[in-house]
């Protein structure tokens, strides 16, 4: 028996299960379907055709979507006191060396994304399995270890995310809001999607992305179709 909500389930009537969707219908399908009172999160999770378990087939990389992901990014800076000041005006809730790293080691977690410096990362060795396991210690193939914190700073603010498969190979990741315009969510999209792409491991010489499906928050999935 089938225990979801009638909302949900009158919504997925809408959805052909038999076609792929463009970008395009897809978004419409999303504000169609979604029947939460909460301003709803539109989500992407793409099947890749890698093996997890082989380093060389890892996805991970960042873009930055046209119009944000509509949530307010907590940006921490672990970097040398002569950048502290460049980090706290570009948008940063806190910046600082070794005392900030203490601060962390203390359970100071109030953040979504941490940056630092080359400089910093060996003092960063204190807190790793506590950022480490929350998804938030800073890597340079996430962009989040750099030279110039400012430029990164402002470019987390203005909805730079970053995307990686999961141990089943599987990609999940947020392209905006339902309050947004179907154009604004369709140019995100295809944004993501692009990176997603341009993210292919050179080890993969046959189809990378098997399957697409969009969603928004609590609502039915939406198949894509991964060849448009």
């Amino acid at each position: 028996m089938d225990k979801r909500s009638k909302a949900y389930r009158s919504a997925q009537e809408k959805i052909d299960r038999n076609k792929l969707y463009t970008t395009e219908e897809a978004v419409k399908l999303l504000k169609q379907t979604s029947s939460v009172k909460f301003d709803a999160t539109a989500e992407l999770h793409a099947r890749l055709n890698i093996n997890p378990k082989h380093a060389e087939e890892q996805v991970r990389s960042t873009t930055s979507l046209p119009h944000g992901t509509g949530k307010t990014v907590r940006v921490a800076v672990f970097c040398e006191d002569d950048k502290v000041k460049a980090a706290k005006a570009a948008g940063a809730i806190e910046a600082g060396d070794d005392a900030l790293v203490e601060k962390v080691s203390k359970g100071w977690l109030d953040f979504d994304v941490a940056v630092a410096t080359p400089g910093m990362m060996k003092s960063m060795a204190k807190v790793a399995r506590v950022l480490g396991p929350k998804g938030l210690m800073p890597n340079p193939k996430a962009g989040t270890v750099t030279t110039d914190v400012e430029k990164t700073v402002k470019e987390l603010a203005a909805g730079r995310i970053e995307f990686r498969n999961d141990k089943h190979g599987i990609l999940h990741t947020v392209f905006g809001k339902l309050s947004f315009s179907e154009k604004q969510l369709q140019e995100n999209l295809d944004t993501l999607l692009e990176a997603i792409k341009a993210a292919k491991p050179a080890a993969i010489k046959s189809t990378f992305i098997e399957n697409l499906t969009v969603t928004s928050t609590m609502g039915p999935g939406i198949p894509l179709d991964p060849g448009q």
